[in-house]
């Protein structure tokens, strides 16, 4: 589409969106031969063909859409598949089949995109031959924060941004300071079939270059005007792609746990990496923590609960807000699971603590990874048998209970709201949608 004047794009596009919210099967077919990059275009508030042909129950269309390569998980303006909207409009038959995929439901941050190898973190050969590959890639954190890239144009839209990545020649000289942490992520997904020069194809592996460098004199050092680390991991790092984003939850979860684990709390002597990163041991000799494995120190990840609070009438649930929260945010309660308790013993600890509510059923529903720094949030939907709150002002300031038009006023961003919900990328959104989607009038 790129040789059209701009005013011809839009209103190819425009007619392309026409045909598929009428179900018309044969033009939609007929302009996707001709001109293919049609397929995930997008209309006013972020729609797509895909999303309309769901919304008006084209089951044909939404097929054919699919079969050409339709994205099935984009979402618009107002955070929807075209999942979403199918089951929404109650069009069963194509909510089906935009249901029917192969791949596991997931939430951001947990995305697998590399194969870990984590037998190879030992093998010290390997990994040294894969440190100076031409094709390796690195990825570089300062602070915690990776380098990213962005347009000016999508830096003042807010939209996404992208890992910057290196090879070895431009982070070599870090790699020689001794307060530089270096984390092998794994190699890349791809064919491992492949053929070069009658030799096997190993894929790329990916390292993470931790440091505390200043920030702006990495940033000179490696160019590119349209460089920059994250202001706010909570904030900017959302705005990776799926993809990305379940490479850094990986990679900064490693790299935070480096950061507060420097010294053996046996003997308070420094401790070494080792294992490619995921392991560090006390330098000492002496120290008791290296006769046996049972002390030596693995990276750290802390279980959270998080759920969403179903009133006993089953059309009203339970959501609180932190000060930190913006003006009329709520979301789902959390707590850290502690030791020696089961997830469903937590959630109902937490929420009573919280809110003052008890419950009794606990269903898991997904989790998690959550690198702020290496948390593992686990979803749950909890039916309560009280309904009278109490809030804990030392964890929350307030939790109401919402009824399921409210909540869907919010995710719908409707005319009516009441509040605001998370958004899309943390499972506290993804909790709330699948209870709108439980036994909903749709």
């Amino acid at each position: 589409m790129t040789d059209l004047q701009p005013s011809a794009e839009a209103e190819m596009v425009e007619r392309f969106l026409d045909a598929a919210a009428r179900g018309d099967l044969s033009r939609v077919s007929a302009m996707l031969s001709h001109v293919p990059s049609l397929i995930n275009q997008t209309g006013t508030g972020g729609w797509t063909a895909l999303m309309f042909g769901a919304r008006n129950g084209h089951y044909d269309v939404v097929k054919e859409l699919l079969t050409r390569g339709s994205d099935r998980f984009s979402v618009n303006a107002s955070s929807q598949t075209a999942y979403d909207i199918s089951k929404f409009w109650g069009h069963g038959h194509v909510s089906k089949l935009l249901g029917q995929t192969d791949a596991p439901k997931e939430n951001y941050f947990g995305r697998e995109t590399l194969d870990r190898l984590s037998m190879k973190r030992t093998d010290k050969e390997w990994l040294d031959a894969k440190e100076t590959a031409t094709e390796t890639v690195y990825l570089l954190f300062s602070k915690l924060n990776p380098m990213v890239s962005s347009s000016r144009e999508q830096e003042a839209g807010q939209t996404d941004i992208k890992l910057c990545r290196f090879g070895y020649d431009a982070v070599k000289f870090l790699l020689q300071k001794p307060s530089t942490v270096l984390i092998f992520l794994g190699v890349e997904k791809k064919d491992p079939s492949s053929q070069t020069e009658g030799a096997l194809w190993e894929p790329p592996a990916w390292f993470a270059v931790g440091t505390d460098e200043d920030a702006d004199d990495l940033l000179e050092g490696c160019g590119g005007e349209k460089r920059f680390f994250p202001r706010s991991a909570h904030r900017d790092l959302l705005r990776l792609s799926e993809e990305e984003a379940g490479v850094v939850a990986q990679a900064r979860s490693v790299l935070a746990w480096h950061s507060r684990y420097s010294f053996c709390s046996t003997c308070g002597s420094r401790t070494g990496l080792e294992e490619g990163g995921y392991k560090r041991s006390c330098v000492s000799a002496e120290c008791p923590s290296r006769q046996g494995v049972h002390n030596t120190c693995y990276p750290r990840v802390d279980p959270v609960v998080i759920m969403l609070v179903i009133h006993p009438d089953g059309e009203q649930c339970l959501l609180g807000r932190k000060k930190m929260f913006p003006s009329g945010m709520f979301s789902c309660l959390a707590g850290f699971v502690e030791p020696g308790e089961t997830m469903e013993e937590a959630v109902r600890r937490e929420t009573q603590e919280e809110s003052g509510v008890k419950v009794d059923l606990v269903q898991y529903v997904s989790c998690q990874p959550w690198p702020m720094p290496s948390s593992l949030m686990i979803g749950c939907i909890a039916v309560a048998v009280t309904t009278d709150i109490k809030v804990d002002k030392n964890e929350i300031e307030e939790a109401r209970w919402f009824s399921r038009q409210q909540v869907m006023d919010s995710l719908l961003r409707g005319s009516h709201q009441v509040l605001t919900v998370p958004p899309r990328q943390t499972i506290a959104h993804q909790l709330i949608k699948h209870w709108i989607g439980m036994n909903a009038n749709l």
